[in-house]
């Protein structure tokens, strides 16, 4: 099968690699028929080089046609479409019944001290081959798969795989109160989403926050007031607080991550990690790493006293400096962590339909097919030609 493959910082390729075979008996084999690239896939084309190695799959945003089952697959059946959930998760152990799949303790990396298994996405959480490829493989079939109906196209329901329940449990997780207010630091795929539930959900005021034009456009066409970074690189919070009775707002979603906008010295140093020989570089990034922490600085900063911080951004540092006084002194609530995709999906399937209040048959700005994969990321990378959210097509 065709599949596309990391080979180096900046370096992915569609190379031709063996097909996935059932490998256990609750397995299942997909047929990819779309595929998303995620932002936090431009970690590993940026920053994770090392918690890789070369040939690994990427792609943890998958949905298609079941080409193959295991013996013991009785929920889905070949012929049926699915969306796959970016963590690999039971749905059976104690924490997949608390709702808490990203830490499902069935795939859980423990050797590495980290959650549940993800597709496609570095040693630290599993090296699973990941979906921007012909063929997955996929297990526990009988309660991971997302079984959707035909007829549609692939967009309505693409996004349940990541964007859509990441986006719900940011929003989820920030504790807006009804009718009030939210900033969104960060206006990619899962800001962009967020955003829109947040308005979805009863908040009366979504300030939306970025520095690529074509986001901010973007945003302000769903009702978001938006904020231009590059008019308020030393004052965001100052201009959230204009716009909120000198409080700030009742919730921040932080959703920039490790790779903010504004920290140089943070960034040459992921850079050096990146290009240290891999056993150094994983040690150093493991024990030493440092993120930027411009965003989570404003988003503190911005959040009125007594509120809440959702952090859905990807951070990978082990000594991020943390302004612990500030968020004392403010007396703020801070939740964060991998979405629980499966426990978010009953609340979002019904929006899924032909009204479409979510904007997810056009949320794609580009659809790709695999063979343009190497191209896609480079212009996603490097925000151009109005990309947003790119998506392949095997």
């Amino acid at each position: 099968m065709r599949a596309l493959t990391w080979h180096g910082r900046r370096d992915v390729r569609v190379d031709t690699v063996p097909d996935p075979q059932i490998a256990e008996p609750t397995d299942i084999i997909v047929r990819v028929t779309s595929t998303g690239i995620c932002g936090s896939d431009l970690h590993l084309y940026e920053v994770l080089g090392p918690f890789l190695d070369p040939g690994d799959i990427l792609g943890h945003e998958p949905m298609g046609i079941v080409e193959e089952v295991g013996p013991e697959v009785t929920a889905v059946a070949v012929g049926d479409r699915v969306v796959v959930p970016f963590n690999i998760s039971c749905g059976t152990c104690w924490m997949c019944d608390q709702g808490l799949h990203s830490q499902c303790e069935t795939s859980q990396v423990t050797e590495q001290g980290m959650g549940a298994a993800l597709f496609g996405y570095t040693k630290l959480y599993g090296q699973v081959p990941g979906g921007q490829a012909e063929l997955l493989r996929v297990p526990f079939g009988n309660t991971l798969p997302i079984k959707v109906e035909h007829g549609p196209p692939d967009q309505r329901f693409l996004y349940l795989s990541d964007v859509l329940p990441t986006a719900w449990q940011s929003v989820v997780y920030a504790d807006i109160p009804q009718g009030g207010s939210v900033s969104v630091l960060g206006l990619g795929p899962i800001g962009q989403m967020a955003a829109r539930i947040a308005l979805h959900r009863g908040a009366s005021q979504v300030i939306g926050v970025d520095l690529v034009p074509e986001r901010l456009g973007r945003a302000a066409a769903r009702g978001v007031d938006t904020i231009d970074l590059r008019e308020h690189e030393d004052g965001v919070g100052n201009e959230i607080r204009k716009r909120t009775q000198g409080r700030g707002t009742d919730a921040v979603i932080e959703a920039v991550g490790m790779e903010a906008h504004g920290a140089r010295l943070a960034k040459a140093a992921q850079r050096v990690a990146g290009l240290l020989p891999d056993a150094v570089g994983e040690k150093l990034m493991s024990h030493a790493g440092v993120d930027s922490m411009a965003a989570f600085n404003t988003a503190i900063d911005a959040v009125r006293r007594g509120g809440t911080v959702s952090l859905i951004g990807v951070y990978g540092g082990a000594v991020d400096p943390v302004p612990m006084l500030t968020m004392f002194d403010k007396q703020l609530h801070l939740r964060m962590g991998q979405a629980n995709v499966k426990h978010w999906v009953d609340d979002i399937l019904p929006l899924l339909d032909d009204e479409d209040i979510l904007g997810v048959d056009d949320f794609a700005t580009h659809t790709l097919p695999l063979e343009e994969g190497p191209a896609a990321y480079a212009t996603f990378q490097s925000k151009d030609d109005g990309m947003i959210k790119p998506v392949l097509t095997p």
